[in-house]
């Protein structure tokens, strides 16, 4: 089988966790990269031995020898290069969050509709063990009619560059979008929305903190000017609710994690347990993961194509094994994200329909 080519887009920390990624994985050629940072492109193309390198997107995009590109920029520029490189006849990996907004990422879903090009979404808790099991117990009933669910992230003081690590773009706004919901809110709940089923979201109520003290040199040279808490409460259809708390940080040493509640039993995500009656006897379950990890990935050899978002693309493009919905998963999170920015700003609850129309573009423009 012919190599997958791919082209790399942003080589900062988020393209180098991707580039150590590919590196894993067999099959895969990284032909070319792309970054502004002209030395810094230059250090990690040698590292990774990757022959060709750009300053313009748009020149890597015009090879006709890349069948897919990986972009791995901040936030509010994944719209203009995602629907760039779909227009270029490229298939698409982007790094999580889809977009900076609602409106971004639903024209990236769209044009990967009209080309006909495939576009995911990194999205790595969908390739947990955690979520892999959770999700078999619930297609086999276990835990019967399903009404609630909590999607839950925790960071004691865990906020990009005034904590300590990463840059000043990752905490503002006109760049990042959002703070703790995009940066890791997105994992918990698009994991809840894959493992109920994507639920149709009706209405959310939200609210969006900015407390705990920062370094004040630090505030001051980033411009913060995202959350570091982020609360929600969504509504869905089949009158079933998920509460959201996300945390980058917070003066607490530890939150629960996310659950999903149904009629027959309970499931705690992190660590991974289940919840019953059994005989009318309150019953607790654990799970030998790894065993049955490794077994399951002896029993079936595409098994692997499931172990993390870059083995899941290359093995899709190689057309091993059906590309999962991350794209549909990811706009419909990016909705609920959109829903309790809008629901903090307004003071109230909003409806799917207000989150739409009153969606706007915050793509940088390129």
């Amino acid at each position: 089988m012919e190599p997958i080519r791919i082209g790399i887009i942003g080589v900062g920390i988020i393209g180098k966790s991707h580039l150590r990624e590919y590196e894993k994985i067999h099959g895969v050629e990284i032909v070319a990269a792309c970054d502004i940072d002209a030395s810094e492109l230059e250090r990690v193309a040698d590292l990774h031995k990757i022959p060709h390198r750009y300053a313009a997107f748009r020149d890597l995009l015009a090879r006709d020898d890349i069948q897919a590109v990986d972009v791995c920029l901040h936030n509010n520029l994944h719209a203009p290069v995602t629907i760039a490189a779909l227009h270029a006849g490229k298939h698409v990996f982007c790094e999580k969050p889809m977009a900076g907004a609602y409106k971004d990422a639903l024209a990236m879903r769209q044009t990967a509709k009209e080309t006909g090009k495939w576009l995911q979404i990194q999205l790595s808790t969908l390739f947990s063990k955690e979520t892999r099991i959770a999700k078999r117990l619930i297609d086999a009933g276990r835990l019967g009619h399903i009404y609630h669910a909590r999607s839950c992230g925790f960071r004691r003081r865990g906020r990009p560059f005034v904590d300590g690590y990463a840059t000043p773009d990752f905490v503002k706004k006109p760049i990042s979008g959002g703070g703790a919901l995009f940066d890791m809110g997105v994992y918990h709940i698009a994991q809840m929305l894959y493992l109920l089923g994507m639920p149709e979201v009706e209405r959310v109520s939200g609210k969006v903190y900015q407390e705990t003290d920062m370094d004040a040199g630090r505030r001051e040279s980033s411009g913060y000017s995202v959350e570091e808490l982020g609360t929600g409460y969504v509504r869905c259809a089949g009158n079933l609710t998920i509460d959201i708390v996300e945390a980058w940080a917070i003066h607490l040493n530890n939150l629960e994690g996310s659950s999903i509640l149904g009629a027959k039993g309970g499931l705690r995500l992190e660590p991974l347990s289940f919840h019953s009656t059994e005989e009318d006897l309150e019953t607790n379950m654990t799970f030998e993961s790894g065993s049955i990890d490794w077994r399951w990935h002896q029993l079936n050899p595409e098994m692997s194509a499931y172990d993390s978002p870059a083995q899941h693309w290359v093995a899709a493009l190689q057309g091993k094994v059906p590309l999962l919905p991350t794209a549909d998963i990811a706009l419909r999170t990016m909705l609920i994200s959109e829903g309790i920015y809008l629901s903090d700003k307004l003071g109230r609850e909003v409806t799917r329909e207000e989150i739409e129309e009153r969606a706007v573009s915050t793509a940088l423009v390129l």
